[in-house]
């Protein structure tokens, strides 16, 4: 039998594709290009071409950083091994960004870019094996701090959980989707199910990453918590495949590499367009030529390279450089010092000073512009 949808059926469902992410055309099939050189070129000329697109569309309302928390990680991971360091651990600092903007249907909408809670991340085989074998002081205190959690930080900008539409990470690594979008499941050692820390928002996850987390392969293993996404609802999450538009000014852009389902939000600012990504833990990941850390620009110059991916997986490190590529070609200049493009690392190197001589040669800090306000509020 079939079923003549209603006026009020078919304007909803005409509303829901409206405010759904849509493909970006420029990139359709530059990841399939063969031979590798050529595949490389073809990234470059889409990105290129779809920047001049994304700009005229608008740019996003606001948007503000927030540091969570500084986490240790093994320095020969963050730079591919070439940097010289005494000290085998930097810290990197996680930062959620609030981001809001129009959707395609007209309507404000309230992304939150990656909302991590220490405690589960804690519970990823690395940081639970670090842990054990160098002792909770030198963990908790030496390589860690704490800033904030991700549902404190709303309420500290006069917004509420009940007003972030979308919730995303450039990829799962040492997250517990269960802490954040809540479960039907309780967690091993807790008394209840999670309740999610924004209630009406969906997950907004590359497919392949969802099946990573479905099965992962040894080389994954040890960055995925396990059984972190055991009862979330499906209704909760939106996996999406390729490039997508969230709305005006906000893109998610695939860039496969560090993990298969590895994406970069890209935002159009005041300054201009900004990427984030962790394909590089700092600047001097992307312009190594630039970077006065010891060993690095010498390595991009030996082996002829543009970039020096952060290396804690390599999934796949040639897909991870022509990623790197891309977002260097979508990004600005940086408007306090044009030498260094607008790539936030989503986990970006402290410059702590235990770590010299592994400091940053050039530090963003995080971004803050228009003002948040909550929905409804007059945007």
């Amino acid at each position: 039998m079939t079923t003549t949808p209603t006026p009020a059926t078919s304007n909803a469902k005409k509303a829901q594709d409206a405010a759904a992410p849509r493909p970006i055309p420029e990139f359709e099939g530059v990841h399939d290009v063969w031979p590798r050189g050529d595949r490389l070129r073809a990234v470059r000329s889409a990105a290129a071409t779809y920047r001049e697109r994304f700009v005229q569309q608008g740019r996003i309302h606001a948007v503000r950083s927030f540091d969570i928390a500084a986490a240790p990680y093994p320095t020969r991971f963050g730079f591919h091994g070439a940097a010289l360091a005494v000290n085998p651990f930097v810290s990197i600092v996680n930062r959620m960004l609030v981001v809001q903007f129009d959707g395609f249907d007209g309507e404000p909408k309230t992304l939150v870019w990656e909302p991590t809670v220490a405690a589960g991340t804690a519970q990823a085989p690395f940081y639970a094996q670090l842990k054990r074998l160098a002792g909770d002081f030198l963990t908790e205190h030496v390589f860690a701090r704490y800033y904030q959690d991700p549902n404190t930080v709303l309420p500290s900008c006069g917004l509420r959980p009940e007003d972030v539409d979308f919730v995303s990470f450039d990829h799962l690594h040492v997250q517990d989707v269960r802490m954040i979008m809540g479960s039907t499941s309780t967690i091993p050692g807790e008394r209840a199910p999670r309740e999610a820390l924004f209630p009406r928002a969906r997950l907004l996850v590359h497919r392949r990453e969802l099946g990573t987390f479905e099965s992962t392969h040894p080389m994954q293993w040890a960055w995925y918590v396990d059984g972190g996404m055991d009862g979330v609802l499906d209704e909760r999450i939106t996996a999406f495949d390729g490039d997508v538009e969230l709305g005006v000014g906000v893109s998610l852009l695939w860039t496969p590499g560090h993990t298969d389902g590895n994406h970069s939000l890209v935002l159009n600012t005041p300054d201009g367009v900004w990427v984030s990504s962790e394909n590089g833990i700092s600047a001097d990941n992307w312009q190594p030529e630039l970077s006065h850390i010891p060993g690095v620009r010498r390595h991009a110059t030996f082996y002829g390279r543009e970039v020096v991916p952060n290396a804690n997986t390599l999934e796949d490190s040639l897909d991870q450089y022509d990623s790197m590529v891309k977002e260097k070609t979508l990004a600005d200049p940086s408007r306090r010092d044009p030498r260094w493009l607008q790539i936030l690392p989503s986990s970006e190197l402290a410059p702590f000073k235990r770590q010299w001589p592994v400091l940053p040669s050039f530090v963003h800090g995080g971004l803050n512009y228009g003002e948040l306000t909550p929905a409804g509020g007059g945007r």
